[in-house]
């Protein structure tokens, strides 16, 4: 897949760096005609991606939803307490951890962004601030901790060397030990056409068989599996050391995999024929955009996140066609968008401008986001939604 050349998609700018220069680099999705791995060229620093971020989990209430929904079942489910410790990989602001620490349970989170680590630390959630791999796995084992459920969400995606951040999971495992992943799946992706979800964070796209494929090479099992909603559809997977064999497989795990196959997830033709229909839901965007302001319409965007400046670089979609967008994360707000340099403001400026539709780029997020914004109806406003198909609400 061939998305042209995007600046970083966090990256966003301040007034007066509008006029510099800015880095743009080639966004390619590739496939592996071995293991059907999706992923792109590393073209950008995992340092200079990750050190400084613009996103705060905590800023999502559906996100926190699903967080406090999980802690609480996987806290039953394995029947972790006090005598329990849980690790999360990627622990952002503490959105997780904190209903771990709320029941008792002692826990750590890793975190290589120092200001929402510093964030989860001011929660008083014992955080590291480095980015995990093997090396920091034999040091924390070394000094003692070994995880009896280690936690990542969406950070599978962002590791840039799968085998050495695996072979960290591994290490740090205790022996009877869980771990459980969710990532965006790539059937759903693909499927559905949700081309935005590819951005140089995300140096990895995976379906459960090629993931099964890297855990198992290295003594990992997956012994259960979950499709959930979030993020336009996503896999947990639970896994277990190969050895553990009191927790058995289950047989949804068998027929995922084996639903992956029908659909053609093991076979090179399936990966090629994405870009045809990435093309044309491109074109039925700027279509509705230009066809909206030709009738003197006026469009405000929803959200700035970094699947939204994909879709808006790879679409050439700017303030000609999106006067503004807002976002509830003050960490956002009054700077620009990469790339396309809209404006970011506070929601209350949809109330000040009164827009004749809303775009809203958190697509996963249209419930949330239209019911929080529900009131432009009153002056006969509208959402517009450009994935999995451009629709308006």
């Amino acid at each position: 897949m061939d998305l042209g050349t995007s600046p970083i998609a966090n990256n966003f700018l301040k007034e007066d760096q509008l006029s510099q220069m800015e880095p743009f680099y080639p966004l390619h999705a590739y496939v592996c005609e071995d293991c059907f791995l999706v992923q792109l060229d590393e073209v950008v620093s995992p340092t200079d991606l990750f050190t400084e971020y613009a996103y705060f989990s905590s800023y999502s209430d559906t996100w926190l939803r699903h967080a406090k929904t999980y802690a609480d079942m996987v806290i039953d489910r394995f029947a972790l307490g006090s005598h329990s410790r849980v690790v999360e990989i990627a622990s952002n602001d503490g959105y997780l951890l904190q209903f771990f620490v709320a029941r008792g349970i002692p826990v750590l989170g890793i975190e290589p962004a120092a200001n929402v680590a510093n964030a989860a630390i001011a929660k008083g959630i014992p955080t590291v601030i480095r980015f995990f791999g093997e090396e920091m796995a034999q040091q924390l084992v070394a000094q003692g901790t070994k995880a009896d459920l280690i936690v990542g969400n969406n950070v599978l995606a962002h590791v840039p060397k799968l085998n050495d951040f695996v072979r960290g999971l591994k290490a740090l495992l205790g022996p009877r030990g869980v771990i459980t992943m969710e990532f965006p799946h790539l059937m759903r992706l693909m499927e559905e056409g949700q081309f935005d979800t590819i951005y140089h964070e995300h140096f990895s796209y995976f379906s459960f068989t090629t993931v099964g494929r890297i855990l198992g090479a290295h003594g990992l099992t997956i012994f259960d599996v979950e499709e959930l909603p979030t993020h336009g559809g996503s896999l947990r997977v639970y896994v277990r050391h190969a050895g553990d064999t009191a927790k058995t497989v289950a047989d949804r795990v068998t027929e995922l995999r084996e639903r992956e196959d029908r659909a053609g997830f093991t076979h090179l033709k399936q990966y090629l024929s994405f870009g045809e229909r990435v093309t044309e839901n491109k074109r039925r965007i700027l279509d509705f955009l230009i066809r909206a302001k030709q009738d003197g319409k006026t469009i405000a965007g929803y959200g700035a996140p970094a699947k939204g400046n994909t879709l808006l670089n790879y679409c050439g979609i700017r303030s000609d066609f999106i006067d503004y967008t807002v976002d509830r994360s003050p960490h956002k707000q009054g700077y620009f968008t990469p790339g396309t340099h809209i404006p970011i403001y506070g929601p209350e400026k949809v109330k000040e401008t009164r827009p004749d539709y809303l775009f809203i780029l958190p697509w996963n997020l249209k419930e949330e986001v239209m019911e929080q914004m529900s009131y432009i109806r009153d002056w006969g406003g509208k959402f517009v939604v450009p994935i999995p198909n451009m629709e308006v609400l």
